[in-house]
This record gives C-alpha cells, structure tokens and sequence, in this order.
C-alpha cells in the first residue's frame, strides 16, 4: 500500500470507530477508539488462526507504517500546536514553578526510579536487560503525554487549576523526557560515552534552543497577524507556524515539541488578544479542534493496530503487569517532591498529589520513542527492543483506559471531599 491508501485506511478506521463509540460505548472518543482499534486487532489475530493470511496481510499493512515517524516527525507538531493554543498563559504562569519543578527534576527523577524497579522486576521475572536499558525504558515511560491527556481533560471536568497543572506539565515534559531519551539512547547504542556535559549540551541545544526558536516563529507570526484581517489566511499563517515551525526545528536539531508549545501558546495568548478579530478567533479554534480530532482519532487507531506486531510472551505480560504499580509509584515519588517543595512558599488544593499522580497519562509518545529503538546495533541484534516495546505498551494501554476513564471520577470526587456536595461523586469508581 502507498501513503495515501495508507493514509485513507486509517482515517476510514477512524472514522468508523469513532461512530461506533459514539453510538454504543459513549466513552471520551480517544479511549473509545483505543479500545475498539485493539479489539479489531485482537479479532484479526483470531481469526488469523484459521485463515492465516488475513492476519498475515493485517500485520504486512501495519509493519509498513513507521509509528515512531508518523508521530514524532509528522502529527506531533500540531497536535501540540492545537493544545498550546487554548492554554491560558496568565494560569499558566501561576504555577510555573511547579510546572518547571515536574516537567525537570520530576522527569530525570521518575525515569532513575522507574529504571532502577525496572531492572529489579526484569530479574524477578528471569528476564536479563542491561540496566542502561531499563534507564531508557524510564525516560521514554516517564513523561506524561500532552495528546492523551489534553484529549481526555476535556471530558474529565477538571477544575481550571488542576487542568492548567495536568496540561501545562504534559505539554512541556515530553520535550524534556525526549531529550533525556536521545541522551541515554547515546549511551546505550554506544554512540557517545557518559559525559554530563555532553548531556548538558543536548538538553541546552535541544530544550532551551526549541523554546528560543518557537518564540521568534511565534513572534514573527504575530507581527504577520497584525497586519491584516482575513480570516482564511491568518489560519493559514497558523498552519504555516506548525507544519514549518517543527519541521526547521527538527532540522536544526531543536526540540520540536517545545518549539511548538511556545509558538501556541504565544498565538493562542498574545496573538489572540492582540492581533485577531473575533471572527478570525472563532474560525482559528473550529479549524485546530477539527485538526486536533481527527489527528488523535488516527493516533489512537495507530495505537491500537501496534498490537498486531507487538511480540508478547508470558514473561512480558508478567513484567508489563508488574511495571504498572511501579511506574505509578515513581510517578507519585516525583510528584510529590516538586509538590512538597513547593508547597513551602504557596499552597495546594489538597489531593493535587493523587490526582497529578493518576492524572499522568501515557500515551503514543511512549510507544514511539520506544518503537524509534535501533534493533541492530553494530551489526548486533538488541534484545532489549522486543522487551521495551511490548512492556511499554503494557504500561500505555492500561494508562489510557483504565486511568483515562477514572481521572474525571476521581477529580469530582476530590472535589467533593472538598465542598462536601456529595452530589459530584455520583457513580464513582476508584
């Protein structure tokens, strides 16, 4: 199959799952369509077991898109775009320390804790990983992703701070865990030794020199903005900022990501406000919402149909098992301390550890950077890859269902713990 065809099977899936869900299951579209592209995977496996070559050809098509790519170098940039845009950067700023503290310390944290449990679970099981593999499977596991979690916090009736926390943190550590990633993948790989300066630089070239690049694209686009009133072509300028922002930053080895969460915020703040007549901001927010949609409903199709060249054995679903409550453990370990400290100088609404901790959803981020695993490395098979990416989908797939589908629940109940309106905890199931 060629791109397009490629292309419009996956938005016909989309777009058949999405109806169904709609229809029958009623769940928030990307969990419903999650669930539903695993079940059809799941059914192609089955009946792949009395008619081999439908199953053979399902897995043929799927093993011709590249996830990793697909993600990382193409949807990724807007749909980080679409999500910057409707984030308030007054809230914003108001818990930048704490957004700073977790999308940093609680990264590099998490992925130490994560990787250290990782290796010990591993062993449990009988399964021998080199630890700076289990490292790379806690950077890749460790930030929580922006799509998965902007799309279900629009469901999930997050109070305006809670969400700013969840999205602001989201949209900004997975720049962070990416770079954290290539730094140990260097190592791991052999491609560089361990040298904190070397990493220091990464992240510097990478983090900071992303967010300095989405500030002048950013910049430029608003001084473009300014000048004229046209609807169609200011979305076109919006358009422009995300396709070609992220594709100069990746080509000037930039963090993209960052580069994109810069630009959006800076035109969904200051170029809204300043430079955008109503009628231009009521066209820019209908046009990234139908973009926003259909690239997640895709994204989470993809995710679905990875079970189809996922290799699973009993081992593996042991460790992914086991590595669920570990990584959420990390993930509250490296919540609380940035929580804690700066709790110090302001405070908190109580529960925003819980919810920050099950709030942190994984996504296909997780998957692709596992997936973006060389398996041959100086002429060597990597074993580790087969482990990563069928415990990382492990890890991913109860994320985005069973947290997924609780988050909204447990943010009501927080509140009414809060308020004493016992009315908000109808239905909840923790």
């Amino acid at each position: 199959m060629d791109l397009f065809e490629l292309s419009a099977a996956l938005v016909t899936l989309a777009a058949f799952f999405a109806f169904i869900n709609h229809l029958y299951l009623k769940l928030p579209t990307t969990i419903g369509v999650t669930v539903l592209a695993i079940l059809f995977s799941l059914a192609l496996i089955g009946v792949g077991n009395f008619v081999p070559i439908i199953s053979s050809r399902a897995e043929q098509i799927v093993t011709q898109i590249d996830f990793s790519e697909a993600l990382m170098q193409g949807m990724l940039g807007f749909l980080l775009f679409a999500g910057a845009l409707h984030v308030d950067l007054i809230d914003l700023s108001k818990q930048k320390w704490l957004i700073g503290l977790l999308a940093t310390v609680g990264v590099v944290l998490s992925t130490a804790i994560v990787g250290t449990l990782t290796w010990t679970i591993l062993n449990l099981v009988g399964i021998e990983m080199r630890f700076i593999y289990c490292l790379l499977f806690g950077a890749l596991i460790s930030p929580t992703d922006p799509i998965a979690v902007l799309a279900i916090l629009k469901q999930a009736g997050a109070s305006q701070e809670f969400g700013t926390k969840i999205a602001g943190e989201s949209l900004f550590n997975d720049g962070v865990g990416v770079v954290v990633f290539l730094g140990i993948l260097e190592i791991a790989t052999g491609a560089h030794d361990f040298d904190l300066t070397h990493i220091g630089g990464l992240f510097l070239k990478e983090a900071v020199g992303g967010a300095v690049f989405g500030w002048i694209i950013g910049s430029v686009a608003f001084q473009m903005l300014r000048r004229i009133d046209n609807y169609q072509t200011e979305i076109l300028i919006s358009l422009a900022v995300a396709a070609g922002g992220y594709a100069a930053a990746l080509a000037l080895h930039l963090s993209g990501p960052i580069a994109m969460v810069i630009a959006g915020l800076m035109l969904g703040n200051q170029g809204r406000q300043l430079a955008m007549s109503t009628k231009t901001q009521e066209h820019l927010d209908t046009f990234w919402e139908l973009i926003d949609e259909i690239l997640n409903s895709v994204l989470f199709v993809l995710i679905g149909l990875e079970i189809l060249i996922v290799t699973f054995t009993m081992r593996y679903l042991e460790a992914g098992l086991l590595l669920i409550p570990a990584v959420l453990f990390a993930r509250f370990l490296s919540v609380s301390l940035p929580v804690r400290t700066v709790g110090l100088f302001r405070s908190f609404t109580p529960g925003v550890i819980t919810i920050l901790t099950w709030g942190g959803l994984r996504g296909g981020i997780s998957v692709a950077l596992a997936l973006s695993i060389p398996a041959i490395v100086g002429g060597k098979a990597v074993a580790e890859r087969e482990v990563i990416v069928a415990i990382t989908y492990i890890v991913v797939v109860f994320s985005l269902i069973v947290q997924g589908l609780t988050i909204g629940k447990l943010i009501r109940y927080k509140v009414a713990q809060q308020t004493g309106d016992a009315s908000l905890v109808d239905d909840v199931v923790l």
